[in-house]
């Protein structure tokens, strides 16, 4: 079976597509393309309130050439998820249903709470189930918050806190607040140690300049060392000798500073970093929906 995943975020849109293997009981999903483009639509919309002409032109554009690659791969189902950015666009609907219209593309916008759960699943596989974990995943325009026990979801929200928000000062000291407190009332109700997990491309860069390997762990130490690194060298320094991308290498410290503040509220001491995202989501999603005689309850 293939599938294709459209992660619309406020920082950078992405497009999977995947053929689904099951060898000796074993699911694997292998990724046969992968496409990220830089289409920063939170900057239009933590401004302004609305996506500009300009970038409206452009995604209408990518998700034209996006829909040719689905139909070229023949994918048997596919999901396009836009999240905080084009959620709280004026004209956000708008674009949505012009899109639908012009490139036979639907996009659900979806909330803070099914973008956690779809994200919380991709990430299950990776999870000790005798542990307490608190899932941090920082996007450009939110955050959302999971507390996981057993490897079941406890309670879950969504804070408009984010790497783009914060880079265009409009990260309000008020949410701040209130994201410190939920995080401090919620980890107060466990004994053992919190073990964080992140999610998102600017902890897997910040795991990769750690010099870390698949599996291990991230310690808020070490986590600090590499944030004092990149927020002390160059943007310029940051593309070409670090090889960030142009639009990660602006967000990158902002991003760790949320990371690095939820685990302190937590006393989370370590951090894993699955290297999965929305997009990984959607995957499973779309598995489930296609094989399982099950209702989907979400979405």
């Amino acid at each position: 079976m293939k599938l294709a995943a459209i992660d619309i975020g406020s920082n950078a849109i992405r497009l999977q597509v995947t053929t689904t293997i099951r060898t000796k009981g074993q699911l694997n999903f292998k990724k046969l393309e992968y496409v990220r483009f830089p289409l920063r639509l939170g900057q239009d919309v933590f401004n302004t309130g609305s996506i500009s002409p300009e970038k409206k032109a452009k995604f209408k554009k990518l998700m034209k050439a996006f829909k040719l690659l689905i139909d070229l791969y023949e994918v048997d189902d596919y999901m396009a998820c836009a999240t905080s950015a084009m959620r709280e666009s004026k004209n956000g609907a708008d674009i949505v249903k012009e899109v639908e219209e012009e490139c036979k593309l639907k996009i659900r916008v979806i909330d803070g709470a099914n973008e956690a759960l779809l994200i919380n699943n991709a990430i299950s596989s990776f999870l000790d189930k005798k542990k307490n974990y608190l899932h941090i995943d920082v996007g450009g325009g939110s955050t959302e918050l999971t507390i996981i026990k057993g490897g079941i979801k406890v309670i879950s929200r969504s804070f408009k806190v984010g790497s783009v928000r914060r880079l265009e000062h409009h990260d309000s000291p008020v949410i701040w607040k209130n994201m410190k407190k939920w995080v401090i009332d919620q980890c107060a109700k466990y004994d053992s140690p919190i073990t964080a997990v992140g999610t998102g491309g600017n902890i897997n860069k910040l795991f990769e300049l750690a010099m870390k390997q698949p599996g291990e762990k991230l310690g808020i130490t070490k986590l600090k060392e590499v944030q004092k690194f990149v927020r002390n060298t160059s943007i310029e320094d940051r593309i070409n000798e670090l090889q960030l991308n142009p639009d990660r290498a602006d967000v990158i410290v902002p991003a760790s500073e949320i990371y690095i503040a939820v685990m302190d509220w937590a006393k989370a001491k370590n951090i894993i970093v699955p290297e999965v995202g929305l997009k990984d989501g959607i995957m499973q999603h779309l598995y489930i929906k296609n094989t399982s005689q099950e209702k989907i309850k979400f979405l």
